[in-house]
């Protein structure tokens, strides 16, 4: 079996891309030392996290000077999301830290003006008509990142890179570059379904140099009691699901049986190590943010958000929100953020506020979703998942007021979540919403619908959808 070796330097979800590779037909050999990387043919840097962080690791561990002799010697090299980061000259993200200046330009930050930051999901890895590693015009790449290089035509063409650019709202920026020997992405290739494999694989076979010439989320509850049989079943699931993972539950400081404190990191590198992309925070977000609030909006870095956002980009933190309705007379009956509902409470009341609860909505707290979202947001969290009590299991809807109050009071993605019923429903939800994305769940455990038909449906609307890729050879 041919082999390819992998540069692991606590980079998040490494086991998925593992996974992808034996699915490959190669076998992976791990980078332990500086000296290991002189006996590599193919090098593989993925990323996951901080253009600072990258470096560091990278600079400390000795590995900075083996990586560019890889380079400089004509070898195969492919780096992944921050690991196509790395090859830059600097980013904004740390101005501190250099980058190896392999590409001559700098990443900035997205403008959050016009749209949630970080850039989370499906898009478009575009070639320009020109042949680069298989990707396809026709095909989708999960990307997840809040630093870019931003395009400009032909001034990287001109030095001899093939560039395939993304645009996400008016920035179009670099998606995948190559070279030579190097081929760099800065979408996830082992988290792209088959177009991703493809693109892969063409890098493992060589194919995709000769033509250059010179979420479906899968959400997984735990305990932390059972910390064993969940990272079985991520390992076991991520050997054969190549889309992005989110696991939730018990991702806090505790206290092991024998006395020894487990940090929240420790727990989530655990959880990244075995297959998972994110890790989901629950009712914790919520006893932070009051904390938060306690002391005037301070952080003082010790919150499970912060610990993980530090080490591997807030991309990498969900905060699962579980907001209930309390309904009010009138505005001056309570201190938090209204809405002027269309549907009233039981009394008549024309206003309601979401009131955040911890403990799988046993326990509500005094404090609006409002407050929570942007709490979360202070301290690293990446993506919203935005439930609601009033609306799950009803097969009613979204609660579309809910959803329009949050998307106006954080820059960071939301994903809708509870009440899908039917396929009009996610229609409903992006059509009078900005929401960027949208759950569904017992619509499909219970059979009623697939995700394909979902799809379809939001495409005979007229919705830019991700087009099912099932076949490898294809």
């Amino acid at each position: 079996m041919p082999t390819v070796h992998l540069l692991d330097y606590v980079a998040g979800n490494i086991r998925s891309l593992v996974n992808a590779i034996e699915k490959l037909g190669y076998q992976v050999e791990w980078i332990k030392s500086p000296e290991d990387v002189s006996k590599a043919e193919k090098l593989i840097l993925p990323g996951v996290g901080h253009f600072g962080h990258c470096l560091s690791q990278l600079s400390q561990a000795g590995y900075l000077p083996a990586v560019q002799q890889h380079i400089a010697a004509g070898k195969p090299f492919f780096a992944v999301c921050v690991g196509l980061q790395a090859l830059f000259q600097g980013s904004v993200e740390d101005r501190d830290v250099a980058g190896l200046g392999v590409i001559p330009s700098t990443l900035d930050r997205f403008s959050d003006a016009d749209k949630p930051v970080p850039h989370i999901g499906w898009n478009s890895a575009n070639t320009h008509g020109r042949a680069m590693y298989d990707l396809r015009a026709g095909s989708k790449y999960y990307y997840v990142h809040s630093y870019k290089c931003p395009y400009k035509p032909g001034e990287l063409e001109d030095q001899g890179w093939t560039v395939a650019t993304g645009t996400y709202g008016n920035e179009t920026f670099i998606g995948a570059i190559a070279k030579g020997n190097i081929y760099a992405t800065q979408f996830h290739p082992e988290k792209s379904g088959v177009a991703g494999l493809r693109t892969l694989r063409a890098f493992l076979t060589g194919t995709g140099a000769k033509n250059l010439g010179a979420p479906l989320t899968e959400h997984l509850v735990s305990s932390a009691s059972k910390d064993g049989l969940t990272r079985r079943v991520l390992r076991q699931t991520s050997r054969t699901v190549f889309v992005p993972l989110t696991i939730g539950g018990g991702i806090r400081d505790t206290v092991d049986t024998d006395g020894t404190k487990v940090t929240a990191l420790e727990i989530a590198t655990m959880y990244f190590k075995s297959g998972a992309d994110k890790v989901s925070v629950g009712s914790d977000a919520v006893i932070a943010a009051e904390e938060y609030y306690s002391l005037g909006k301070k952080l003082f870095g010790n919150t499970a958000i912060e610990q993980i956002s530090r080490a591997y980009g807030n991309q990498a933190v969900v905060v699962s929100v579980d907001p209930k309705r309390v309904y009010v007379p009138k505005r001056d009956a309570t201190r938090h953020a209204l809405v002027e509902t269309a549907t009233p409470g039981p009394k008549g009341e024309p206003y309601c506020w979401y009131a955040c609860t911890i403990k799988g909505g046993r326990e509500t707290r005094d404090m609006d979703v409002v407050e929570l979202a942007q709490a979360v947001e202070a301290m690293g969290c990446g993506e919203l998942l935005l439930n609601c009590i009033d609306k799950d299991g009803t097969s009613s809807g979204f609660d579309l007021e809910l959803i329009a109050q949050v998307k106006a009071a954080v820059t960071i993605p939301v994903i809708a979540s509870s009440g899908a019923g039917v396929p009009a429903h996610f229609d409903e939800v992006f059509c009078k919403t900005t929401t960027d994305a949208a759950l569904g769940a017992g619509m499909f455990h219970r059979g009623e619908y697939t995700v394909k038909q979902v799809k379809e449906y939001l495409d005979e609307k007229g919705l830019v959808v991700r087009k099912f890729e099932d076949d490898l050879e294809r």
